[in-house]
């Protein structure tokens, strides 16, 4: 922790010692937290703050590394077990759901991709075709379904300017025989926006059984019909392959983390995925006041994962509308805004298991054996959602919203027949979610804000299910009012900015999923949990001259959370224990350098906690200090054709530490329970990209 202090030291030393330097040119900033670029705010949200990491923040890291891009953010901390393994927490919410990321809802250019039941694959997204994420923190985002963990809206590059044609492809190699691809071509006319990209990813990854092979195309298009309206159709789809490592206990993790666990080594396990968007949408300006957007999309996955225990083979067949009306109307003089729409998500989940015989297949791995489940699952998901914004003064401004949630699972068990059959359905209360937002202006584009609102969380599958494999007609939505005050400032001529908040979210009917077997868990609402917590985000801009440019930039997080009630019978109560799996600091810290237009150099530092592991915090992961650097150049061969180059260490110190872990693991056959994912170790990479501007 020593060397976090010192590096905090320095880091606040550059902001406030060089905060005097040459004045410039006042900028106007809006009402997100922008992480380098800053563009217009989001609509949508009203005066809602939200942080946005732009392409320009993306370059602080690794083309694959998604995590430590996302992990620039306070608040938010995403765990990569591998590429195909990752778990998004936003304020500790999800930090208990064993596998992937739930409890928020994932926005891929304005459609939601968030399944039935509220999982999110934010690896189905190659970094290099976003142009920037948005975090929206907690439920106050009611636009984006108000769910307790909040919503992350991705979004792709830039179109090409207005009669251009550009052919992009950009080069990357590096250690364990990684090779990614990104090929674009953008071309835009008066009339028409198209962006076609493809990328190929290929890397046998730190540890054994830890390959992965990845293609996707992303295809984009807009169509402006005439000044008041334009038409967009997307389609994305992607391929790739992965094996999967899985978790290790301390003694592997420790001794040899490069191994994977014995029995998905064996079993050589992996999963292969197809997944597909198609989506289409209408924008449509009726007046100068009044705009709405409305899209139609379908979601299409097959997935096949090779397990130790079983089989799974699943298709996800999903589709639905969202639309949206905004409207402005002047109140005492003063521009008010109005917004109002609805979102339905309906799929169809089929999934069956096998028997998986590895162990009598002469060591070649899975073999796919005896059926032994047959289900379909109907999920449907319906929000209505409604805001409007007053400006009661000149500088102080009210927000009202609400979202209603109605959600409606029903399980066919086409497998067994009679009184062992299974099927059932579960329909959820309604929910109305207000929001209440109050923003007094400073000038200069600095504000302080207040938030009061309402969130919830659904129950997985899993956790709708008892022991026995019933509906459980008793598991209730988590439910949470959060509470947030906070303040964002531009100083010494908008040079520095500064975003700090401090919240609060209690939750109740907590969601536990208790692992009963090796590949089963129930649900259950054990209990009250509390989050709260400090958030810091800051970045300095200073000129040293014309030509050379420092920038570092901090993010901190302080989780304050806790289980407040928590009893799992007479003899075990967890109340007021830390919350299992989130670290209590972690700190993301770093310095830009760059020269003229063509020259940057970025070093970047990551501080995490240790993290309890138990319910009963008997075991805590190691913290750990992180540093990574890249550097790349830029210029032109010609006035048609560009290219730029970059290198990039990962891990400098070559430090063995826990990316992802695993909480509350049990043991099976007398083995040590692994609670631990490896990081990798120290690796390089370097990138040769080509511009050509027809």
């Amino acid at each position: 922790m020593r060397l976090t202090v010192v590096f905090l030291l320095s880091i606040c030393y550059s902001f406030f010692v060089n905060g005097q330097g040459n004045p410039t040119d006042s900028v106007t900033y809006l009402n997100e937290v922008i992480i380098y670029n800053p563009v217009k705010a989001n609509k949508v949200l009203g005066i809602i703050p939200s942080t946005i990491i732009r392409e320009k923040a993306f370059q602080n890291h690794s083309p694959i590394d998604l995590a430590s891009s996302i992990n620039q953010v306070s608040g938010v901390y995403l765990l990569s077990g591998a590429l195909n393994t990752n778990r998004i927490t936003i304020r500790g919410v999800g930090a208990r759901t064993p596998f992937g990321t739930d409890k928020l809802r994932l926005y891929f250019m304005g459609i939601p991709v968030t399944n039935g039941t509220g999982f999110s694959t934010i690896e189905a997204y190659d970094l290099e075709n976003l142009g920037s994420i948005e975090v929206i923190k907690g439920p106050k985002g009611i636009p984006y379904g108000s769910n307790l963990g909040g919503a992350i809206l991705l979004d792709s590059k830039g179109n090409a300017g207005l009669n251009e044609t550009i052919l992009d492809n950009n080069l990357t190699v590096g250690s364990y025989g990684m090779l990614k691809d990104n090929l674009s071509f953008r071309h835009s006319e008066e009339k028409m926006d198209l962006q076609l990209r493809y990328n190929h990813l290929d890397t046998d990854g730190y540890r054994e059984n830890n390959r992965f092979e990845r293609d996707g195309v992303l295809l984009s298009s807009t169509f402006h019909l005439d000044n008041k309206s334009k038409l967009n159709f997307l389609i994305n789809y992607i391929d790739y392959t992965a094996q999967i490592p899985s978790s290790l206990g301390i003694t592997d993790f420790t001794e040899n983390p490069k191994q994977a666990a014995s029995n998905w080594k064996e079993a050589q396990g992996f999963e292969a995925n197809k997944y597909s968007l198609f989506g289409v949408s209408y924008s449509n300006k009726f007046t100068p006041k009044l705009e709405n957007t409305t899209s139609l999309f379908y979601t299409y996955l097959d997935k096949y994962e090779a397990r130790p225990f079983n089989i799974l083979d699943e298709i996800t067949n999903g589709y639905g509308f969202r639309t949206q009306f905004l409207g402005t109307f002047f109140f005492n003089e003063k521009k008010a805004t109005y917004l109002f729409g609805g979102e339905l998500y309906k799929d169809e989940y089929n999934w069956k298991t096998f028997e998986n015989l590895y162990r009598d297949n002469n060591g070649n791995g899975s073999l796919q054996g005896s059926q032994l489940s047959d289900n379909k699952e109907f999920r449907r998901q319906f929000n209505a959602f409604a805001s409007l914004m007053m400006p009661l003064s000149t500088k102080f401004k009210v927000q009202l919203g609400f979202n209603i949630n109605k959600t409606h699972y029903d399980f066919n068990d086409n497998f067994n027949i009679g009184d062992l059959n299974k099927s059932a359905e579960r329909d959820f209360n309604v929910l109305f979610l207000p929001s209440l937002d109050l923003t007094y202006e400073l000038g200069n584009g600095s504000s302080i804000y207040g938030n009061v609102s309402r969130g919830f969380s659904n129950p997985s599958l899993e956790e709708t299910l008892t022991p026995d494999g019933l509906i459980n007609p008793d598991i209730e939505q988590e439910k949470g009012l959060n509470y947030e005050i906070g303040t964002k400032l531009f100083l010494f001529r908008s040079k520095l900015w500064l975003n700090l908040s401090l919240f609060r979210m209690n939750i109740q009917d907590l969601l536990v999923a208790e692992r009963v077997g090796e590949d089963q868990f129930i649900g259950r609402n054990a209990g009250k949990t509390k989050h709260q917590g400090i958030e810091l985000d800051a970045n300095y801009t200073f000129d040293v001259s014309q030509s050379l440019k420092l920038m570092p930039f901090l993010s901190y997080t302080y989780s304050d959370h806790s289980f407040v009630e928590y009893i799992i019978d007479e003899d075990t109560d967890f109340s007021g224990n830390p919350l299992t799996g989130v670290p209590k600091n972690r700190v993301n810290a770093g310095l830009r350098l760059e020269y003229t237009d063509h020259f940057y150099w970025n070093t970047t530092y990551q501080y995490v906690d240790g993290i309890p592991l138990t319910d009963a915090n008997t075991l805590y992961s190691e913290p750990y200090n992180l540093v990574n650097t890249r550097l790349g150049y830029k210029n032109k061969i010609s006035e048609k054709l560009s290219f730029s180059v970059d290198f990039g260490v990962n891990n400098i110190f070559n430090i063995n530490y826990a990316q992802s872990v695993l909480i509350n693991a049990n043991s099976f056959g007398g083995a040590e329970p692994r609670y631990y994912y490896p990081g990798n170790d120290r690796n390089y990479y370097s990138s040769l990209g080509l511009s050509y501007n027809f």
